[in-house]
């Protein structure tokens, strides 16, 4: 981390790293990466998956029936941490198919005007109030093209409508436009590398009731994962436990701290790198290096099971 409060801050016996949770903990406080199939929608793998771990289970980013990929879900106390995943960037892959012929460098002219700030109406089918937004997309290329049929990769805004954007490049090359195909390759930093099919789980979770946890083990990813997004801010053990009760951060609590602004959303960790919370920042790290006290995070939402540290200030 970049900055560093004091010196010789001992680790006590509070708390546990997450690598050193037992199972049953770690199925408790864990990611599962889904690769979603072609036919169910989100609810009903997020239901599914319920079912089969027994708790709770939370998907992150709804995906149309039809569309494959990257579903992350959060099981236990994970669920909690699976609304930070809806806001972060997500991308595509999607087939597109052009009802006449169209330059081929003009294509790739026209993907590049749709970079940036662009106006979107949700579809008649969506769940959602059908009115103008903006949505921003990070970038747009082409992968492959066999007469009208391309293949095009989007990175995005999360909540940008692709289906909606193929018919937008169709229309901006004078002709009507629909996408054939879609899938998600990546949401919220998982990836398709990540994800795990859903009977490979169904398998893995039959294997731990029989007494072989190795494969579940290795399939569940420690919430704290979702959090590498937001600077760090590492807090004491007798901070821990009343952030946990929903108290803002103050200057005593800081052990380390990575380096931020004013306003910016920070991960407060554990000195056993647990996710205990997040929070906005009153200030910027480097001016909380000058500061002897006061609150300087205002806590917004808790992840960690209340109880394993003690409440030292409410």
């Amino acid at each position: 981390m970049d900055h560093i409060r004091e010196e010789n801050n001992t680790i006590s016996g509070w708390g546990k790293y997450p690598h050193e949770r037992s199972i049953e903990e770690n199925i408790d406080r864990s990611l599962v990466i889904i690769d979603k199939p072609s036919g169910p929608t989100s609810h009903q793998v997020s239901a599914w998956v319920q079912e089969l771990f027994g708790m709770k289970a939370g998907h992150s980013g709804t995906l149309d029936p039809n569309v494959t990929g990257v579903l992350p879900m959060g099981l236990g106390h994970s669920v909690r941490v699976i609304d930070l995943l809806h806001e972060l960037p997500k991308e595509y892959v999607a087939a597109l198919h052009l009802h006449s012929r169209a330059n081929l460098n003009r294509f790739k002219e026209v993907l590049k005007e749709f970079e940036g700030k662009i106006y979107q109406t949700p579809p008649l089918r969506s769940g959602v109030k059908r009115e103008r937004r903006v949505r921003e997309i990070f970038s747009i290329e082409l992968l492959e093209n066999k007469g009208r049929d391309f293949l095009i990769h989007v990175r995005c805004e999360s909540g940008t409508y692709i289906r909606t954007l193929c018919k937008d490049i169709g229309k901006a090359l004078g002709t009507n436009a629909h996408m054939m195909d879609l899938r998600r390759i990546n949401s919220g930093g998982f990836t398709e590398e990540e994800c795990q099919i859903l009977q490979d789980v169904r398998d893995a979770v039959v294997c731990y009731q029989d007494g072989d946890e190795s494969e579940l083990k290795d399939m569940l990813l420690n919430y704290e994962r979702a959090l590498d997004v937001y600077p760090k801010l590492m807090v004491k053990d007798t901070a821990a436990g009343s952030l946990l009760n929903g108290a803002d951060l103050a200057v005593p609590g800081i052990m380390q701290m990575d380096d931020f602004k004013e306003g910016d959303i920070v991960s407060m960790i554990s000195p056993k790198e647990e996710g205990i919370a997040i929070g906005k920042a009153v200030y910027s790290a480097e001016k909380i290096m000058d500061l002897e006290k006061g609150l300087v995070v205002k806590t917004t939402r808790v992840f960690h099971p209340v109880g394993e540290y003690p409440q030292r200030w409410k």
